[in-house]
């Protein structure tokens, strides 16, 4: 299996379908625009974050603050570990998307990698109700819960996120994913 950083993690893990639009709030990306996400977003999995930037230069006007073109702009800031620019962007994403479970995903990793874990937990756990379907959310609270040394509920938040999610691509992430540690020896019997 590839090894992920979680940020890229949280990329792949997070659906990345046709994005929903809340309609009173934001259109969808106009022509040309939603091709140079396209293209930045690609140029973000192969690694440059250089091409993704000169992408991201060619939209013009509002369509810059769109939450589709603001979540590249995440992606690029968590690969370079901004991640006080990384809460900001995140932010931008949920009030401008708040049907969007991204936005408060990439604000409490961020969170959580500035080292406000707690703060990272508290804005996330009350989002696993309004996202029942939403593995990342789930995962995310078992590493949070495991760094605050709730072992317990770690393993529970765990326990659902293998339910909703692909178990055995899930389980082989655990067991590389650093913040999930203390729960190692007991992901192979989850």
């Amino acid at each position: 299996m590839q090894f992920y950083h979680r940020a890229d993690a949280i990329w792949v893990y997070t659906p990345q379908s046709q994005p929903q639009i809340h309609p009173r709030t934001m259109k969808a990306l106009e022509h040309p625009n939603i091709f140079h996400v396209q293209a930045a977003s690609g140029w973000i999995e192969l690694g440059n974050l250089e091409e993704a930037r000169v992408e991201l230069e060619k939209i013009k006007g509002r369509q810059r603050q769109h939450p589709d073109v603001v979540e590249i702009q995440w992606q690029i800031s968590a690969r370079e570990s901004k991640w006080a620019e990384c809460v900001q962007l995140a932010e931008k994403v949920v009030s401008k998307a708040p049907l969007r479970p991204v936005g408060y995903i990439h604000k409490a990793f961020a969170l959580h990698e500035l080292g406000q874990t707690q703060e990272a937990w508290d804005f996330l756990f009350p989002l696993a109700e309004k996202f029942p379907e939403e593995v990342t959310i789930k995962y995310n609270l078992a590493c949070y819960a495991a760094q605050l040394a709730r072992l317990w509920e770690a393993e529970q938040w765990l326990k659902l996120a293998f339910t909703v999610g692909k178990k055995e691509e899930l389980r082989a992430m655990a067991l590389e994913d650093p913040d999930l540690k203390p729960l190692w020896p007991k992901i192979m019997d989850m």
